[in-house]
């Protein structure tokens, strides 16, 4: 059993929520979200508010925090081989009420299927809220190109909130 050890990145200003699944291997060492160089998540979210692409987990807590978005997990802890989504079993879920009693979240996103399954699954009744499926930023994604998610992922800032196929 690993337990997520990255607290929630929020402020009372962020109006959007961001969830992944589960932190890679990568980003549990690194200590921050999206950790993995070929994760394409800080390029496209970079891109979608024109802005540089954050480099040092410095300049991402300010990315986030200065356009308004939360960042977190879906998941506290469970079984997971590697990195690998589809290994994951025994599943506790995070309790988002940290965020939401503190921040006026308009919108929850999930970046990918895993991820908006396990909200559906743990996180949806106790928020009663719904989230948008956003396609993965993951290599593993690889039919999405960067244009391609930027232009779906361009609703969190436009609040432009649709469906997009998610990947």
């Amino acid at each position: 059993m690993i337990v997520h050890p990255i607290p929630p990145l929020y402020d009372e200003k962020s109006n959007i929520l961001i969830l992944g699944s589960f932190p890679s291997v990568r980003s549990r060492e690194e200590g921050f979200f999206y950790g993995h160089k070929q994760n394409r998540f800080w390029k496209v979210t970079a891109a979608v508010f024109g802005a540089k692409v954050p480099q040092t987990v410095e300049e991402k807590r300010a990315f986030l925090l200065q356009n308004h978005i939360a960042l977190w997990d879906v998941i506290a802890s469970c079984d997971i081989v590697g990195s690998s989504d589809s290994s994951i079993r025994n599943v506790t879920a995070n309790d988002l009420s940290v965020i939401l009693d503190h921040a006026k979240i308009n919108a929850i996103f999930v970046n990918g299927k895993t991820a908006y399954q396990y909200y559906r699954k743990y996180s949806e009744k106790k928020t009663g809220r719904e989230a948008i499926c956003l396609p993965s930023t993951s290599p593993a994604n690889a039919a999405w190109s960067i244009d391609r998610l930027t232009e779906s992922w361009s609703c969190i800032r436009d609040q432009r909130y649709f469906r997009s196929g998610c990947s």
